[in-house]
């Protein structure tokens, strides 16, 4: 059916020349505006702002795969990562005019500038003012939010304004949104005329224009002398029959009578850069102004709401928040759905609007159904009014070899890209699992944060994985930068990893990419990392960087063991760097300052970790290799552990008895050694006691115990049962003189103020009661419960039924293990 029948019965309007329509980007009113006017015109041809390099993909529109919201992403050639998005929406009146044409068999095309300029423009403006390589994209009914060359800033002395905010104050409203709303939003087409809006809105642009000329868009000038060029040779080809669907600000600049050599010579000399145009998908979220790549409008979800509301929108919209409030649990019937709808529309006509608008209904839903919380109604705002709606573009549209490699991961792997966030929990131990995990890690590696690891819930075993989840829309301008390095998503991450290894600038980031590379799974860029990292680490002589780069190694044999990688290269790098750090250690803790010893301390604990992790390593390879018969049976796997764990304590013993160590780093090394069980509880208490006697200055005292019961190490639980300890540190803090007390009151409240609530209520019970018999903190007199010097049979028989209960025992088995405890 051609475009004119579909007109025929309709009013034709009186204004020669092609069909402007104005409208808002994002608009439902806009896009309803258009829909009646295309069928009413019934145009031979449909133009649209936007880069005529998609008029290609215009025909995927009509794919039964592609759901808005979508994007046209159109980036250049060599410089991917400089792009520009012109997104489109269920409502947006491009989207449906691209939707009218195709099912009317009508031509449609683009008529704004081409991106290969746009672009261009975007790397002179960044090369000058030296800004981030990203993009902005269209918003608002005309350029003053940003239309889909809002990326290429203006110049600063520019004044820019916002067509829509100076109608609103001019019609006596503050807030623009509102004012369309009741304008726009709320009102259909009346008099059966559907050109009217078009035409009320038209004049009112004109009126601005004349006034504030570009209104600080000086490229539009441009951008609309390449617009009316394309009209002009539309009408050569179709005549009067060309409908234009543009931001209404262009409007009055469409109609301008200019010659051809007029317009031409804006065009001339433009710069041009080779670029790429495909769909990628989009989600409400980045419609909105809160995000990165936003597109103006503050409610996208409830945009979409109004234009698909075939009627009763406002009924319609409080029972998708009741329905979404009852799924979180929250006590919402129908008639909080009645009584929220009564008063938004009592608001509304106590407030002069046509009919109730986001404000009402929002109002309404925090007074009845969220009982005036902003908790729940928070919810609301993000999950209705602005929305997780993830668009979807077709296998067809045209996309770089990597991204096509990574759908194919992505649907082998069942892992569907998804706009709201969620945790996923991976066993490694299964086939699937451990393909995703490789995946996302390699995305990481990439780049493309589609994913990010999180502690695991229930497990900490390395066999187990969680990750936070959630696709958002410019990682696909990530992807297509990624492709440089490859055209599958391995190889890519390969070359990336190999050139991250060269140029890393330190022992520790080359070690975290070794990491790294085991857990993605790159089998043949990790000889190169590692022949970067003993190149690394046989020249770095700072113990600190040495100590840094060690934690990655040993956890990355960790993850080589359960993901069946082998490590052996790695384990002899990880134990040669050991070795130097036992070595440099002692002398490099020697006359430090109060921050480099705070940083020292970090460097003991993580490689005191490191050891432990390296030396369950040793044991357990050794006790493969006797179970499979392999050579090298004369140590035990009991001796290697013993050998890098006692040259271990030996270094940490070392620390302790040096007076040029820094006493926060004494104070740790005993604790190590007291939480191995290398010192013991007597030798503890008298290197504290020398410690904390009335020689040692305040302020070296207090660095020691913050070094040994600070850190969030448990060092609180030890004061609470070993009164000895706690005896000590009491003594002498009632000792500090006054003047001194002023200068270590910060470091022992920062030591004390890390401890639980319930540790720190204890050790103030404790030393309320004061010493006790041999210097005691524990008062045997005491009547405070739960704080008797012997125990409690009484209390401690009364969680009997309960423990029976848990361990699913009788009586008798649990009077008979608790006599074998006793025994």
């Amino acid at each position: 059916m051609s475009g004119r029948a579909a007109g025929s019965a309709a009013e034709v309007r009186r204004t020669p020349g092609p069909l402007l329509l104005g409208v808002r980007h994002h608009g439902p009113g806009s896009a309803r505006a258009v829909r009646a006017a295309l069928d009413a015109a019934g145009p031979r041809v449909v133009l649209l702002e936007g880069p005529p390099e998609a008029d290609a993909l215009i025909a995927l529109a009509a794919d039964e795969d592609m759901r808005p919201p979508v994007a046209l992403l159109a980036h250049v050639v060599d410089e991917p990562g400089r792009s520009a998005f012109w997104p489109l929406a269920e409502f947006s009146p491009e989207w449906v005019a691209i939707r009218w044409a195709l099912e009317h068999e009508v031509p449609a095309r683009f008529i704004d500038l081409p991106a290969t300029h746009t672009l261009a423009w975007g790397r002179e403006e960044g090369e000058r003012e030296e800004e981030k390589e990203e993009v902005r994209v269209k918003e608002g009914a005309g350029e003053g939010e940003g239309e889909p060359d809002g990326f290429l800033s203006e110049p600063a002395e520019a004044v820019r304004i916002d067509p829509l905010a100076v109608l609103a104050e001019t019609a006596g409203y503050d807030d623009p949104e509102r004012w369309w709303e009741d304008v726009i939003e709320h009102r259909g087409v009346r008099g059966g005329d559907a050109f009217a809006p078009f035409e009320v809105l038209g004049e009112a642009m004109e009126a601005l224009r004349e006034v504030y000329g570009a209104g600080g868009h000086e490229r539009d000038l441009v951008r609309e002398a390449y617009m009316r060029l394309q009209v002009r040779a539309a009408q050569r080809e179709f005549g009067d029959d060309v409908a234009v669907v543009c931001g209404a600000w262009h409007v009055p600049a469409l109609r301008q009578r200019t010659t051809v050599a007029a317009d031409r010579a804006l065009l001339k000399g433009l710069p041009k850069v080779k670029a790429d145009m495909t769909w990628v998908p989009w989600t409400h979220r980045r419609l909105s102004r809160m995000s990165g790549y936003g597109a103006g409008i503050d409610s996208p979800g409830w945009y979409g709401h109004l234009f698909a509301a075939a009627d009763r929108p406002i009924e319609r919209w409080m029972t998708k928040v009741a329905r979404l409030l009852r799924d979180e649990d929250r006590p919402v019937s129908s008639a909080h759905v009645i009584e929220a709808v009564r008063l938004a529309d009592t608001l509304a006509a106590m407030r002069g609007r046509p009919l109730p608008g986001l404000t009402e209904t929002t109002d309404a839903v925090r007074a009845v159904m969220c009982e005036g919380s902003d908790v729940p109604l928070a919810l609301v705002h993000d999950r209705l009014v602005v929305g997780d709606v993830l668009g979807e573009v077709p296998a067809a549209a045209p996309a770089v070899p990597l991204q096509r490699d990574l759908a194919r991961l992505q649907r082998r792997l069942r892992l569907k890209p998804e706009a709201q966030e969620r945790e996923l929990e991976l066993d490694l131990r299964k086939e699937t699992d451990g393909g995703r995990s490789r995946l996302l890690h390699r995305l990481r590696l990439l780049g493309v944060g589609w994913g990010e690891p999180v502690a695991s819930r229930g497990s900490t075993g390395t066999f187990r994985e969680t990750w936070r989840l959630r696709w958002e829309p410019e990682l696909a301008v990530r992807v297509a930068e990624a492709g440089v390095w490859g055209t599958t998503v391995i190889a890519a991450a390969t070359a990336k990893a190999e050139s991250d290894a060269v140029g890393a600038r330190s022992l520790a980031d080359v070690t975290g990419l070794a990491e790294r590379c085991l857990l993605a799974e790159l089998p043949d860029a990790l000889p190169v990392v590692m022949r970067i990292l003993a190149d690394r680490a046989a020249l770095d002589t700072d113990v600190g960087h040495l100590a840094q780069a060690l934690p990655a190694l040993v956890r990355s044999l960790r993850y080589g063991d359960v993901r069946g990688t082998g490590t052996q290269a790695l384990a002899e790098v990880a134990a040669g760097l050991a070795e130097r750090v036992f070595v440099g250690l002692p002398p490099a803790c020697a006359a430090l300052d109060t921050e480099a010893a705070e940083e020292m301390r970090g460097h003991v604990d993580a490689v005191h970790g490191a050891v432990g992790l390296l030396a369950e390593g040793t044991e357990r390879a050794e006790e493969t290799e006797r179970a499979e018969g392999a050579a090298g049976t004369g140590g035990g796997a009991g001796d290697s552990r013993a050998g890098i764990r006692g040259r271990w304590h030996s270094v940490l013993g070392t620390l302790c008895a040096r007076d040029t160590v820094p006493g926060v780093v004494r104070g740790r090394a005993v604790r190590l050694l007291l939480d191995d069980g290398e010192l013991g509880q007597e030798e503890a208490a008298r290197l504290m006691g020398l410690v904390l006697s009335p020689g040692t200055a305040p302020g070296d005292a207090a660095a020691w115990i913050e070094g040994f019961v600070g850190g969030g190490s448990g060092g609180g639980m030890l004061l609470v049962h070993d009164e000895r300890l706690l005896a000590l540190v009491d003594s002498w803090l009632t000792g500090v003189p006054g003047d001194a007390f002023t200068d270590v009151l910060p470091l022992l409240r920062r030591t004390f103020s890390a401890y639980e609530p319930g540790v720190r209520r204890t050790l103030g019970e404790l030393v309320r009661r004061g010493p006790g018999p041999r210097g005691s903190v524990a008062d045997t007199v005491s009547g405070t419960p739960g704080f008797a010097p012997d125990l409690d049979e009484d209390r401690a028989d009364a969680v009997l039924p309960v423990l029976r209960l848990l361990l699913g025992l009788d009586e008798a088995d649990v009077d008979n293990d608790l006599a074998g405890v006793g025994r």
